[in-house]
């Protein structure tokens, strides 16, 4: 296989994960998925339930944390290349970001109306809400998004990275199916406070035991300037001379667009749209079958290249989104079709989505510049959640509101519901990215000819 020459040219991309990496992959990887969880889905129901319908707060929310979050893995992933360190990162950034997340149980509109009683007290509420959680995210960002992806980036060969990425790139969707499994039964009963010390509770015990498990790759200290290394991936010649690595940003952002319309409105449409409100089964059966997609599709990926499944994986994920849509214009009244349904096509979309990001996430590592993986972190970032984040939510909210879908809340206020165009729209937005992905499979074999 072309995509798999690189193995032969150099016997030490045959060396194996070893058990403690794997060990670790899976602790900080599913740890910080739940985390992730509680920012990108959980606190965009603790706003609709507890403060305000408004899917702008929502949006305003996402977009900010996604700046931060790029703005905090630029700066943090260029200063572990400066230091030559991710493990100091990593664990005590998990500790703290445990502290922050808990913070966000003391954040109601009753604290926040004893506090400022002649302001407006959901706009205050809302701001503080937001303002917290750029917070956690900047300390998340650190720990996770720069540390800890350029650890595994450090420990990793083009040989391995498949399987390696296929398990990592399950970690989401088997975060939620934790949260959903084990911790939303807090939420259903409105036990937020409880439901944020939990969480934040196993976020710092992980930054503990990671003290004892990490151990750093080797990675030299830099002794460049830090200023010089922040903005090496901005530069013209950079882009010039990495060009594969840019246009597969270019795929993933496009692909997270498409995603980002939708996610943050996920669990409220099966709510308040299907009328599911034990969501937490079905979906906790639909992540646990994609999550398996993700690990087996990451060991085919390794094993018959990745050419073979790229353009597949982003077509049914495609299909898999217009589906949903066809689903919730159709048979929200037949229960029974509409689970059996949203699993089948649900599996299909969250599966296919996974496997073209084993993909694209495997050969992003294989394409970084060894001196700057951490600064790549943070261009990483740019794409992959920064722009999404800001355009995605958005499109979804204006979506949401130019609906006929709507109802009256208990103050006699209407309110807008997510719907099933959310899907439609995503799945729109999502066939763009065949664009770049044509360019993609026209350089990839000259890539892994020439290394």
């Amino acid at each position: 296989m072309k995509t798999n020459r690189v193995e032969k040219k150099d016997s030490t991309y045959a060396n194996k994960i070893s058990p403690r990496n794997w060990l670790t992959f899976i602790v900080f990887g599913l740890i910080g998925q739940v985390a992730w969880t509680i920012e990108n889905m959980y606190l965009n129901i603790y706003i609709y339930k507890t403060v305000t319908y408004n899917p702008d707060a929502i949006a305003l929310m996402v977009a900010s944390s996604a700046v931060v979050a790029t703005l905090a893995t630029l700066t943090m992933g260029a200063l572990s290349d400066k230091i030559g360190k991710r493990k100091v990162f990593i664990t005590y950034g998990y500790m703290i970001w445990g502290i922050s997340i808990t913070a966000f149980g003391y954040i109601t509109t009753d604290s926040v109306s004893a506090l400022f009683p002649s302001v407006d007290v959901i706009v205050a509420t809302v701001a503080i809400i937001i303002l917290l959680d750029c917070l956690m995210t900047f300390i998340g960002s650190t720990a996770n998004d720069a540390a800890f992806q350029a650890w595994v980036t450090d420990v990793t060969t083009p040989a391995n990275r498949g399987k390696a990425e296929g398990l990592i790139a399950a970690m989401p969707l088997l975060g939620m199916l934790v949260v959903f499994g084990v911790l939303d039964s807090f939420t259903q009963q409105g036990e937020w406070k409880a439901f944020f010390l939990v969480v934040g509770i196993i976020v710092t015990l992980s930054g503990i035991v990671g003290l004892f498990l990490i151990k750093d790759g080797e990675i030299k200290k830099k002794e460049s300037q830090y200023v010089q290394d922040l903005m090496y991936g901005f530069k013209l010649s950079t882009i010039r001379n990495n060009t594969l690595l840019y246009i597969i940003f270019g795929a993933v952002c496009l692909l997270g667009i498409a995603q980002q319309i939708f996610l943050p409105y996920f669990i409220i449409y099966f709510e308040f749209f299907v009328g599911i409100t034990d969501y937490a089964i079905l979906l906790g059966i639909v992540l646990t079958l994609a999550s398996i997609v993700s690990v087996v599709g990451g060991r085919l990926v390794d094993r018959y290249g990745r050419k073979k499944f790229l353009v597949s994986s982003v077509l049914f994920y495609m299909i898999g989104m217009f589906v949903m849509f066809v689903l919730g214009k159709t048979i929200t009244d037949n229960m029974i079709l509409m689970y059996l349904f949203t699993v089948i096509f649900g599996v299909l979309m969250m599966g296919s989505y996974l496997v073209s990001m084993v993909i694209l996430n495997a050969t992003v590592r294989d394409l970084l510049p060894k001196e700057h993986i951490g600064v790549f972190s943070g261009i990483r970032m740019i794409f992959f959640i920064m722009i999404p984040m800001m355009i995605g939510p958005f499109i979804g909210s204006t979506v949401i509101k130019n609906s006929n879908m709507t109802y009256t809340d208990e103050f006699g206020v209407l309110q807008s519901v997510p719907t099933a165009e959310i899907f439609l729209a995503g799945s729109i937005v999502g066939l763009l990215a065949f664009i770049p992905i044509y360019f993609i499979l026209k350089r990839m074999d000259t890539y892994y000819e020439t290394i």
